[in-house]
């Protein structure tokens, strides 16, 4: 059955007089999901109490969601868990990817790649020693640097900044073609458009859950490890779920089964019932009717900017094809521009230096949001109402 995006966008609890344009960073609230935390919090954990980890099922949810989250991207039954924060995921499959390459010390990545990503990369190879290093290419340049230096390939498949969309399926296996391992970082792909990790061959995989999954600030991060890999690979950071046997208190660490193995520290219960409202509307939405619509909604947008806005560049890719679910346009003054907009009721978000970046999410982002989101912006850039101290103040978060 077609997915209905007019039905969709009335499970979002969007506040009036807002065109959401940021559901990349942060998606909003499904209404469904305040009954159910509602719910988790007074008849679970109210009532419950420690009794809820058997007798609700929390015990068990990362590996349950993990496969509701896993049916989005493509993955095998049984080889996506959920849990922890996204940094913490990148580094248990990075450190288990090197430790599957021995002989090999150089991580790649490009100069696109989330900060964070490059951060944990940095830090597990001061840790491993001084013959492990990073190496960053240029985006562009990732196929031609690969090498039989390589141990891992780590990229985040869409360009938080521009958009930009790399060639899981040719680049996966250009890697492996030289016995490097990937790590591709779903961030800002989960939710945005189809992936198939399965169809790809890829190793490992990770994600978030608070941008186009909607579990709120803060929610679990995935981590998806391929099933001829789950025996092999070893976590790092072994927290006792992990373990086989959490509750049989061994004073050592025994991996347990699977991509379980993966598992860190107690699960955010109150977050993955919120993620659980969330997938309850992504279990009915088909992923390829949600990429074309996506795509048709970033084509009116960036039509109707550059006709209306000469002074901003466009910085995501022209071609559909080759960027994600967002939207992005460069101005030197790109911070006070997105500050005017939001003023405006228009919520987008900047980052540095100079780029005004729009996330396009089907399931509540409509044509008139569209519209509405161009004839303001290019009121703001006709007027230069945006050229005021108040917008050019920083804030911590852009």
């Amino acid at each position: 059955m077609p997915t209905d995006f007019a039905a969709t966008r009335d499970l979002f609890h969007l506040p009036p007089g807002v065109i959401y344009l940021d559901g990349n960073s942060l998606g909003p609230l499904p209404r469904a999901a305040v009954a159910r935390v509602a719910a988790c919090v007074t008849e679970e954990w109210g009532n419950l109490l420690i009794r809820g980890w058997n007798a609700a099922g929390w015990m068990d949810q990362p590996a349950r969601l993990g496969d509701r989250i896993g049916r989005l991207i493509g993955a095998e039954p049984g080889a996506t868990v959920l849990g922890d924060t996204l940094s913490i995921k990148v580094y248990q499959a990075l450190a288990a990817a090197l430790d599957m390459a021995p002989g090999r010390k150089v991580i790649l990545s490009d100069t696109g790649n989330f900060p964070s990503d490059l951060y944990m990369a940095e830090g597990l190879c001061r840790t491993l020693g001084p013959d492990y290093r990073l190496v960053t290419v240029a985006p562009e340049a990732v196929a031609d640097a690969l090498s039989d230096e390589v141990a891992v390939l780590m990229l985040t498949q869409v360009d938080y900044r521009t958009g930009r969309l790399h060639d899981m399926a040719d680049l996966t296996a250009r890697a492996q073609e030289k016995g490097i391992l990937t790590v591709w970082d779903l961030a800002h792909t989960a939710g945005a458009l189809a992936v198939d990790l399965a169809g790809c061959n890829a190793d490992f995989a990770v994600g978030c859950t608070y941008k186009y999954l909607n579990s709120g600030p803060g929610g679990p991060a995935f981590i998806y490890v391929a099933p001829r890999h789950q025996d092999r690979a070893l976590p790092a950071l072994s927290g006792w779920l992990g373990h086989a046997a959490p509750f049989a208190f061994d004073l050592h660490y025994r991996p347990g089964t699977g991509v379980e193995r993966m598992r860190v520290g107690t699960p955010p219960v109150l977050q993955m019932a919120a993620l659980e409202a969330s997938l309850d509307i992504w279990d009915s939405v088909d992923m390829q009717a949600l990429r074309a619509r996506s795509i048709a909604l970033c084509e009116a947008f960036i039509a109707g900017v550059e006709a209306a806005c000469p002074d901003l560049t466009l910085a995501s890719p022209r071609d559909p094809s080759q960027r994600g679910s967002q939207v992005s346009f460069r101005h030197p003054e790109g911070y006070a521009i997105m500050q005017a907009l939001i003023a405006q009721g228009v919520i987008g978000d900047f980052r540095a230096p100079d780029i005004l970046r729009f996330g396009f999410t089907p399931l509540y982002t409509s044509d008139a949001d569209v519209q509405g989101a161009v004839r303001i912006l290019s009121e703001i850039m006709a007027s230069g109402s945006w050229d005021r101290p108040q917008f050019k103040a920083r804030a911590k978060v852009t």
